[in-house]
């Protein structure tokens, strides 16, 4: 199921969703290598993500991933090759291992996962923007993305494979949207045995999205742990801003209740 758009009108124009989906698709189309499947450009997809994107084992121990970490992961097929003391160097020794989780929020694998992507955080992106203003928008959807990349560390600590996408932070906007506006219809494409449009309230779709992160299956290539702690971290800050609003607050304009 996509949605493709909701029923619930923003008073404001969604300034911060628009700069976000800019950024990623700049980042995809100018700076990331393109998606080619020939062996020089698989090879400098991977140099890119390796070079720039986050990764679990350069997390848990502080430093950039070492030559025979990086070799035993892309020729052996080793996700876990990360060793407390390895004997090589780094490939990458000036790499920000910090500011590379930052930087994992801005790519993506394909243009499909790009696509994916900008379709949620536009959808859900733009009514989190209106209720919270767009300072602290930003920031919640920072600390998201934060708060996915540590859930999927928590999971897999010793993964030599980077980490890419803004699903995590996309998954906290979403967890808050689930809170705040449960019973807006949400106009979503169904592909299943034929196509059609449907309208469904989002606490529906949102929470059949959430529950499907479980089914993943652990070949498959995504961090559903990331997605599961973003959209977590997501339901919380709703619950957060729910509690705190005042009786006649902005939420009690929008037709979530």
């Amino acid at each position: 199921m996509l949605p493709i758009r909701d029923e619930n009108p923003t008073e404001s124009p969604p300034v911060v969703t628009i700069l976000l989906i800019a950024a990623c698709i700049g980042v995809f189309l100018l700076l990331q290598p393109g998606g080619g499947s020939s062996p020089e450009e698989l090879g400098a997809q991977a140099e890119f993500n390796f070079q720039t994107a986050a990764i679990p084992c350069e997390l848990t121990r502080g430093r950039p991933l070492a030559t025979e970490e990086v070799v035993e992961t892309l020729q052996e097929g080793d996700a876990t090759a990360c060793t407390s003391d390895p004997d090589s160097p780094p490939v990458f020794p000036d790499k920000n291992v910090w500011l590379a989780v930052l930087y994992s929020m801005f790519l993506h694998g394909g243009f499909l996962h790009l696509g994916g992507n900008m379709l949620f955080l536009w959808v859900f992106g733009n009514n989190i923007e209106d209720t919270r203003g767009k300072f602290q928008y930003l920031i919640f959807y920072l600390l998201a993305g934060l708060a996915a990349t540590a859930a999927h560390i928590a999971i897999e600590p010793s993964s030599t494979v980077p980490v890419v996408g803004a699903s995590g932070a996309i998954a906290g906007v979403m967890g808050a949207y689930l809170v705040l506006f449960p019973n807006v219809p949400i106009r979503t494409l169904v592909i299943f045995f034929f196509i059609t449009f449907i309208r469904i309230p989002a606490k529906w779709l949102l929470g059949f999205w959430f529950f499907s992160q479980f089914l993943v299956q652990p070949d498959a290539g995504v961090a559903w742990m990331a997605h599961v702690g973003g959209f977590v971290f997501g339901v919380a800050a709703g619950l957060w801003w729910k509690a705190r609003a005042q009786p006649e607050s902005e939420y009690e304009l929008k037709p979530y209740h």
